[in-house]
């Protein structure tokens, strides 16, 4: 995945500079392309993150019902 972004905002960058268009205006298309990259970025990595609390808390309930479960067979 980290190969594909990169891959990406290499073309997207060298595509820019050669575009027929004022500096500042490919400037500032340059920054608002690395700033969605960044969101972007940071996005997916506020969605891994979801899925590992996600999936803390199924363990936690999972290991809290297992150790109900073993203390109420050894009664």
């Amino acid at each position: 995945m980290n190969k594909l972004v990169t891959g990406f905002a290499l073309g997207l960058l060298v595509g820019i500079l050669y575009a027929p268009e004022k500096g500042t205006t490919t400037r500032r298309r340059i920054a608002d392309k690395g700033n969605d990259l960044k969101d972007q970025f940071a996005d997916f990595i506020d969605n891994i993150a979801n899925r590992f609390e996600d999936k803390a808390d199924e363990l936690e309930d999972y290991v809290h019902d297992e150790s109900q479960n073993i203390k109420a067979e050894s009664i």
